[in-house]
């Protein structure tokens, strides 16, 4: 196992982090048995490699950089477990049979960080790659509002981190007529940070809907957008505008989500996010989501369209003219020091994104608009050297070294980790990050965010690429009407088991529903006129006459 990915300091040992090659286990993707898979290098690339006894050989690309894996894995974090299961009161926890009795069990080694709640399985789009709405016949899942009351509050009582931040989702949900109602119950049960998952087409024709939001709570819009042509984005090119429009004058802050695909959008990542930084104002990140490839493929159809999390960095390092490098990004955990070190000054548990490092990288970027220049946080933060700091002076205060004493040691050496050449002028990035990490200053965080672009990328998993470690580690998790919490990678992976199992035993016959509300589901799905809404001003100014901010990169 080697040195089990340190993180920066021997102190920091995280015992899950394995070498090439290392065993797990995995499901066949034809009948999702538990089997034996192998993680290992191949040709540069990490590959998966599995044997159905009845359904043969499966091999599959994990990650398409072994350099770039092990980078990640070196940013592993050991997590905070939760205290609070729930798996036992269902099916009976058997941990050799992970993930098919699945929810917060002995097992799970990350508390949740993101909660979902999925509100309607009804949406007013069909996308193909979609892996969850309600098709032609399929019953209507439409939790009433004591029910979503209760699934809410069962999520809000994990411990020892309750999470306070919460992503509504579908389905579509906004085509839910009490969706105020929902935003209203969130935060009246302490969930501070509430994020709306849509296609935004009905904000694009609503606007008191998203000022109503806002004021019932509201906090960030996570829309979808896959591109910035109607080819590549053919499922909500021409409403975004309107809808960041409306999103704009309401003031609400929206990320943009886009499912990448080889060979359909991973040619436009650059100009996804050239968009984005012509639209700061509004637009305060991008989450791109390497597509989950569901159903039955041949192995020459996943091929063609699987792209990982290291194939979409080096695709943007190409179409920004070399500017957001693939070294710009880290694996989500590797934050963990920090997050120790506020933990060792609150003398309490805190969020600690523990997630396996190969679910997902993050950056930043800071636009300077004057000077139509983007630079990478990382081009003037020594982000290394400020975790491993960091985890030292963690270890030094809950070995009994006074904090008053360190924290007033920070400030002047936070300054250290800071190139004051490269660092922008009108941000005063060592007074931002003490002011977040000691002060624990929100407002900070808000600053910053407000002054930066942030970058994601999460890899969701399918049955090709399954990995039991992953899903372990998963702090993203749906809440269930039955009671169980669900990391992702279960929920939508296996919905034969948990999503669509369970919530057909809480969901209605399609005809029933349509008879209750007097329309049909076919009836409510959206028809564009796209010439309309291309003709309008709000359109052509989104889309028209943006600066390049990667010029010699990005083709506009």
């Amino acid at each position: 196992m080697g040195d089990k990915g340190k993180g920066g300091s021997s102190q920091f040992t995280v015992a899950y982090a394995d070498e090439l090659p290392h065993k797990t286990q995995s499901l066949c993707p034809v009948c999702s048995r538990i089997i034996d898979a192998i993680v290992y290098e191949e040709d540069g690339r990490v590959m998966m490699k599995k044997t159905c006894p009845e359904h043969g050989e499966v091999k599959e690309v994990y990650w398409e950089s072994v350099e770039m894996y092990e980078r990640a894995r070196k940013m592993a974090s050991p997590g905070t477990k939760p205290i609070t299961v729930n798996v036992g009161k269902f099916l009976g926890h058997r941990g050799e049979n992970c993930p098919m009795d699945c929810g917060i069990c002995a097992n799970h080694k990350s508390h949740t960080a993101l909660g979902n709640i999925v509100v309607t399985n009804r949406c007013d789009l069909s996308c193909w790659y979609c892996f969850f709405y309600a098709k032609k016949g399929d019953p209507v899942y439409e939790p009433s509002l004591d029910k979503i009351r209760f699934m809410l509050a069962n999520l809000r009582s994990q411990r020892p981190v309750p999470p306070n931040a919460i992503q509504i989702t579908g389905g579509e949900p906004t085509i839910r007529d009490d969706i105020i109602d929902i935003v209203k119950i969130a935060r009246e049960l302490g969930f501070e940070h509430v994020q709306m998952n849509t296609n935004s087409i009905t904000f694009a024709f609503n606007p008191d809907l998203v000022k109503d939001l806002r004021a019932a709570g509201m906090s960030t819009v996570y829309t979808s957008f896959d591109g910035t042509t109607p080819q590549t984005n053919p499922k909500n090119h021409w409403e975004i505008p309107y809808s960041l429009h409306n999103m704009r004058e309401a003031g609400v802050g929206a990320v943009l989500v886009p499912t990448i695909i080889r060979g359909v959008n991973d040619h436009d990542l650059g100009n996804i996010i050239n968009f984005a930084l012509n639209h700061i104002d509004t637009v305060r990140g991008v989450n791109f989501q390497p597509v989950s490839l569901v159903g039955m493929m041949p192995r020459e159809q996943r091929e063609k369209q699987r792209i990982t999390i290291p194939g979409a960095m080096q695709n943007i390092e190409e179409q920004t003219n070399g500017i957001v490098k693939t070294e710009h990004w880290f694996s989500i955990p590797s934050m963990y020091q920090i997050t120790s070190f506020i933990e060792a000054m609150a003398e309490k548990p805190q969020y600690n994104l523990s997630n396996h490092f190969a679910c997902g990288t993050a950056t930043y970027l800071y636009l300077d608009k004057e000077n139509k220049k983007v630079i990478p946080i990382p081009e003037f933060v020594d982000v290394d050297g400020l975790r491993e700091y960091l985890g030292e002076k963690a270890q030094e205060i809950k070995e009994g070294k006074n904090k008053k004493v360190a924290a007033a040691k920070i400030l002047l050496k936070l300054r250290t980790f800071i190139d004051k050449e490269k660092q922008p002028k009108d941000i005063k990035m060592a007074n931002l990050l003490y002011n977040a990490i000691i002060k624990h200053s929100y407002r900070a965080l808000g600053d910053f965010h407000h002054k930066t672009l942030f970058l994601g990328m999460m890899h969701f998993q399918d049955k090709y690429n399954y990995d039991r470690e992953r899903v372990q580690r998963c702090n993203i998790h749906y809440v269930m009407p039955d009671g169980r919490i669900m990391p992702f990678c279960s929920f939508n992976v296996l919905p034969e088991i948990y999503r669509d199992k369970v919530q057909e035993q809480y969901s209605i016959p399609s005809d029933e529903w349509e008879k209750k509300a007097g329309v049909t589901l076919a009836g409510l799905k959206y028809k564009r006129d796209a010439e309309k809404l291309a003709s309008g001003e709000i359109y052509k100014k989104a889309y028209n006459n943006l600066v390049n901010y990667f010029a010699g990169g990005v083709s506009l």
